[in-house]
């Protein structure tokens, strides 16, 4: 892959972001908030844009594309229509106890990845590696939210969805509701949708970790 692919003001832009939100969440979330996907892709989206790598921001692309862009929605919904059309966010607007800096960088962070990810997977192609590589870490992160989390954090909705309490089934089985769900419902629709898009773009962009 050619050097330059990515421009530096866009590498410089995320560095920083992430150099001010890192600190910012730690303080308020503690560590565990990191485990979130959408957490997570913040330092993997910053590797991606500095090794230019299809896989790194096509992974990312699968994990959280749809999370994000639906919270996006959601935002434009309450600031265009007054309503909440998908929901979830109604915490940014009606919080008064979580910090406004905490509020905007959520809002910053799940807006501007979107673009960055179209942009970056439409540069350098969609390496299709990214599912089975983002079923495997969902596979993996979701048991170490469920172990080492209770339901008051509720990492990634593995206990309960939507953070609405579950009683159908039992917790365990639930988890693997969760996995299963979330790789054929999320992941692979965004998948087939990249791949249709963008795969046939760089066919060399799976010789490239």
């Amino acid at each position: 892959m050619t050097a330059g692919r990515v421009p530096l003001w866009l590498k410089i832009g995320w560095t920083l972001w992430v150099a001010v939100w890192v600190p910012l969440y730690f303080q308020y979330y503690g560590a565990s908030t990191f485990l979130w996907f959408c957490d997570f892709a913040n330092f993997i989206i910053l590797a991606g844009l500095w090794r230019e790598s299809p896989l790194l921001l096509s992974w990312q692309a699968v994990s959280v594309l749809v999370f994000q862009v639906a919270y996006t929605l959601d935002i434009l919904g309450r600031l265009v229509f007054r309503r909440h059309f998908i929901g979830g966010t109604e915490w940014v607007f009606d919080d008064p106890t979580i910090p406004l800096r905490i509020r905007l960088a959520s809002v910053f962070m799940h807006v501007a990845a979107p673009p960055v990810l179209v942009w970056g997977v439409r540069r350098l192609g969609y390496d299709r590696r990214a599912l089975p590589l983002q079923v495997v870490t969902a596979a993996v992160l979701l048991p170490v939210c469920w172990l080492g989390w209770d339901e008051s954090l509720n990492l990634n909705w593995v206990w309960k969805p939507f953070n609405k309490k579950q009683e159908w089934t039992r917790p365990a089985l639930y988890l693997l509701v969760c996995i299963v769900g979330y790789a054929v419902l999320l992941f692979l629709p965004t998948h087939l949708l990249l791949q249709r898009l963008f795969g046939r773009k760089k066919d060399a962009a799976a010789a490239k970790p």
